[in-house]
């Protein structure tokens, strides 16, 4: 009789969608031990039944993270031989060398943003097409669908590369995708902590409206103020790095919702 596959153990009695935080948990400790060099350049990972073991999840899990890991440049995947470290894993510069290392902290992220996505936001405003609002309204849509928090995340950096495009400046565009890694990180928890909110502030129907009436002063107040918010209530978190952070809310999610499966099987 075969052994029965390891189940992720905050599913199905928790009301938050943890498949995604799972497969994001794999993927980040793997990355990990590739940078540290824990995972050398042509070494084989093992089974993707030994790692669904080692991480507590299912192997369907541990297959996305080894797929996503792969997108990434830092594994390659043959079928019926495994996973194998990528040779050269070192070709990253910029933000993205930045992203692997793991040193960039929230309020740098901000700042850099600030400047940019402000512009963005203007040139959206003075140049969208309707076409380009009608995507805009697309992506806001999949972002208030989404109940996973790492969809919800990429739905966040989608909303932004949205107005980028609006912009109709490709480079600027090309700008905002190289530090998309660095939002994602920021953004995981920026929409599943209600810490980090404060009454009136902007978000993106604001933005969004600001754009479609194509005034250009609001849509650079809007979007300014909808960043600034994390500079008043990130707190100390401020200065952690991104990877650090987002790691600890990962964590801080997953326990969260297994207390959570805990608590509904213990009752009626």
């Amino acid at each position: 009789m075969p052994e029965a596959e390891p189940t992720d153990a905050a599913s199905a009695a928790s009301s938050l969608p943890t498949r995604g935080l799972l497969t994001e948990r794999v993927a980040r400790r793997l990355e990990a031990d590739i940078r540290k060099g824990v995972l050398v350049p042509g070494s084989k990972l093992p089974s993707e039944r030994r790692l669904a073991e080692e991480f507590g999840a299912s192997r369907n899990v541990v297959r996305e993270a080894l797929r996503r890991l792969e997108a990434h440049g830092l594994l390659d995947v043959e079928p019926g031989r495994g996973s194998f470290v990528r040779e050269s894993t070192d070709r990253a510069s910029g933000f993205e060398a930045e992203y692997r290392s793991g040193r960039a902290t929230v309020r740098q992220l901000i700042e850099a943003r600030m400047p940019l996505e402000v512009e963005i936001a203007g040139l959206a405003a003075a140049r969208a097409t309707d076409a380009d609002l009608g995507t805009l309204e697309r992506a806001q849509q999949r972002m208030v669908d989404a109940v996973d928090p790492v969809e919800k995340a990429r739905a966040d950096v989608g909303f932004h590369d949205a107005i980028a495009a609006a912009s109709g400046n490709p480079v600027l565009r090309s700008m905002l995708a190289a530090a998309s890694n660095l939002m994602f990180e920021m953004m995981l928890r920026s929409n599943t902590d209600p810490r980090i909110a404060e009454p009136g502030v902007p978000h993106h129907p604001e933005i969004l409206a600001a754009i479609a009436a194509h005034d250009v002063d609001l849509a650079r107040e809007r979007m300014r103020e909808h960043l600034a918010l994390g500079l008043r209530t990130y707190g100390p978190d401020l200065d952690l790095s991104l990877d650090a952070m987002a790691t600890r809310h990962i964590e801080s999610l997953l326990a969260e919702a297994k207390d959570e499966a805990t608590g509904g099987a213990g009752e009626g």
